[in-house]
């Protein structure tokens, strides 16, 4: 199986996960086409998921433009996604409710929960903070996950800025 045939499956399994977080919160997650608040400039992504970009979007990164600094230079005039099927594992998971575990600053060696959500689907529903555990995305499993199949195919950790696969392109 090829590079971008790893990361696809990577991504497709991504998807199906984070569509059952999605599925549990019913109208209280407002993201669709051309809301892209989350939608940055200077996201980077490991190069296997570069890769899959490249190979996904060669047309676009040969002949188009990337999209005005400040906002993520795959964003079309109207906040959609022009590598929507290709994007990567951050944009995937993007509005979901969030969980993660880190070290407790008052108390070492202990961990705490914390959690957040974009502003626009935090309007309804339950409290953040009284969600069951499975209906937030949890930080951790996937990205060390995609992290090891950057190791194994690109043998390090180098970013690739999102934008500068644009002029990688040109020549």
């Amino acid at each position: 199986m090829s590079r971008t045939a790893h990361i696809a499956a990577f991504h497709a399994e991504v998807d199906a996960a984070a569509a059952r977080v999605a599925t549990s919160h019913g109208p209280r997650l407002r993201c669709g086409r051309g809301c892209a608040a989350c939608c940055v400039d200077d996201l980077t992504v490991f190069e296997v998921e570069a890769e899959r970009i490249r190979e996904g979007a060669a047309a676009l990164l040969s002949t188009g433009e990337p999209g005005p600094a400040g906002a993520c230079a795959f964003l079309d005039a109207d906040g959609g996604c022009r590598v929507y099927a290709v994007r990567p594992y951050v944009c995937r998971t993007q509005g979901l409710p969030l969980r993660w575990l880190e070290e407790d600053d008052d108390e070492p060696g202990a961990e705490v929960e914390r959690r957040d959500i974009c502003p626009l689907n935090d309007e309804t529903g339950p409290p953040l903070t009284e969600l069951p555990a499975e209906q937030c995305w949890t930080l951790g499993t996937w990205e060390s996950r995609l992290r090891d199949l950057q190791r194994e195919f690109a043998g390090s950790l180098a970013r690739v800025p999102l934008r500068s696969l644009f002029g990688a392109r040109r020549g």
